[in-house]
């Protein structure tokens, strides 16, 4: 079933022609299943070294725009989004990438242009009322109190004119609790808003409005219940990780809160609140002891210390993560799907069998480098984050492994380990890479040679 899926997202991202009805069918796919964002972000890689194997098209900077849009790559899909261009689709997921960036005029007329071009015309005018309402929220406190009244009743007029074609959805439930909780009616609001939830449970929109009312009133438990359960699909807005944060730090869970913000700076590093809030959380964590989290700490990290061997497994898994070097549930915890699998004579019944094994002890693969995406541990739960490095070496690591012009295997290497950044592949080991099904010797000194040009080295040589 897994492998139907992955393979089910990988055909929607190839599929002629890429429309309404494609998107629609991969986010239901999503929603389903968001471990599937990984294989998301694979297919993206895919498209992306074939757009550049060739001259890049509109139609191929098309998928590339809404698969990092979902992604949550709201600049990078901006850059591809508008190179497709005039196609409705395009300008619907600028509109997202906008509204995301809170640049709520482009997103406005992003929509609106969206919905002129007939894409999902009925859903473009609703997301229009939203950027509108948003833009007018702005006007107001900024002091354009008039200029914000005008905009707030252009986003109701709309919505009133939508009454009777799509009162119904999610999206027009939020978009009116939304107005109704800008103009301080909060009761009425959160109505509308439960409204959108039975709807579509996983509404991002709603969720992070919910989470806002409470955190308002001060129901602070409801408040960090509906922030988490806005960041756990792509793409999460980075105020919820912002505000769900400072809730944290209001119960002095540090070491949480900090990894919210760094939530923010991975998709926007220059973020000025969240880079101030990391630096208040890494000040305060040495002024307080919380007894509570050390616990949970120190029992995760017993369980993560369990040796492998101490499981009843195959033979031939037993022998793959050997050679793979994987002693610990600690180290499964930090290896993907995609890793076992391309290992020799790994096979699917391999990996459902570590995979049952992992469940029954209530952890996964990739749990640990899902930190972005998931809230996971991002390792060892007892580290520390990494020191800062220069903005020149941090720079490096970030250049895409493109940049590297590997050979073809080499390349295959890289995109089954889905490692993206020159940083991934310093991470790794000249074992980890041999391990790779068709990766030889002599593509492993091509890879040092590369990093050896730009001053680094793979782990452990």
């Amino acid at each position: 079933m897994t492998e139907m899926m992955t393979t089910d997202v990988r055909a929607i991202m190839d599929r002629t022609p890429f429309d309404v009805s494609a998107v629609a069918d991969l986010r239901e796919l999503l929603n389903r299943d968001p471990s599937r964002y990984r294989t998301l972000r694979d297919a993206v890689t895919t498209i992306r070294d074939r757009e550049k194997k060739a001259s890049p098209t509109p139609e191929g900077s098309l998928r590339l725009g809404v698969g990092e849009v979902l992604l949550g790559r709201y600049a990078a899909g901006l850059d591809n989004l508008k190179r497709a261009g005039e196609q409705g689709m395009a300008l619907y997921f600028q509109g997202l990438a906008y509204e995301n960036l809170q640049k709520y005029q482009e997103a406005a007329d992003a929509f609106g242009q969206s919905a002129k071009l007939g894409y999902d015309a009925k859903n473009s005018e609703l997301r229009r009322a939203g950027a509108l309402r948003r833009l007018g929220q702005l006007d107001e406190a900024n002091g354009k109190s008039e200029e914000g009244a005008s905009k707030i009743a252009e986003a109701k007029k709309l919505l009133a004119g939508l009454e009777k074609t799509v009162g119904s959805s999610a999206e027009y439930h939020f978009q009116r609790g939304a107005i109704l909780a800008a103009e301080g009616e909060l009761e009425l609001a959160s109505a509308e808003l439960e409204k959108a939830l039975s709807l579509d449970r996983d509404h991002n929109g709603a969720l992070f409005e919910l989470a806002y009312i409470n955190d308002l009133y001060g129901n602070d438990d409801a408040a960090v219940d509906f922030y988490k359960r806005c960041t756990e699909r792509p793409p999460v807005p980075l105020a919820a990780w912002i505000n769900l944060g400072v809730l944290y730090e209001d119960e002095m869970k540090f070491r949480d809160a900090e990894q919210c913000y760094r939530h923010v700076l991975e998709y926007e590093p220059n973020h000025p609140r969240a880079r101030l809030f990391v630096k208040d959380c890494q000040a305060s964590k040495g002024m307080y002891y919380d007894e509570e989290a050390e616990k949970g700490y120190t029992v995760l990290k017993q369980l993560l210390e369990i040796p492998v061997t101490d499981f009843e497994l195959s033979v031939r898994s037993r022998n793959c993560l050997r050679k793979m070097n994987i002693r610990t549930l600690g180290d499964l915890t930090r290896t993907t799907e995609a890793a076992l699998l391309a290992s020799k004579n790994f096979g699917e019944t391999s990996l459902s069998e570590i995979k049952e094994m992992m469940r029954s002890k209530g952890v996964r693969l990739g749990m640990a480098l899902e930190g972005p995406e998931r809230g996971g541990h991002g390792g060892d739960p007892r580290n520390e984050p990494a020191q800062e490095v220069s903005p020149e070496l941090q720079a490096m690591l970030n250049k895409p492994i493109s940049e590297l012009s590997l050979s073809v295997r080499a390349r295959k290497c890289m995109s089954k380990l889905n490692l993206q950044t020159v940083g991934d592949l310093a991470k790794r080991s000249g074992d980890d890479l041999l391990e790779c099904k068709n990766f030889g010797v002599t593509s492993l000194n091509e890879v040092r040679d590369k990093l050896s040009a730009l001053g680094l080295k793979l782990k452990n040589d």
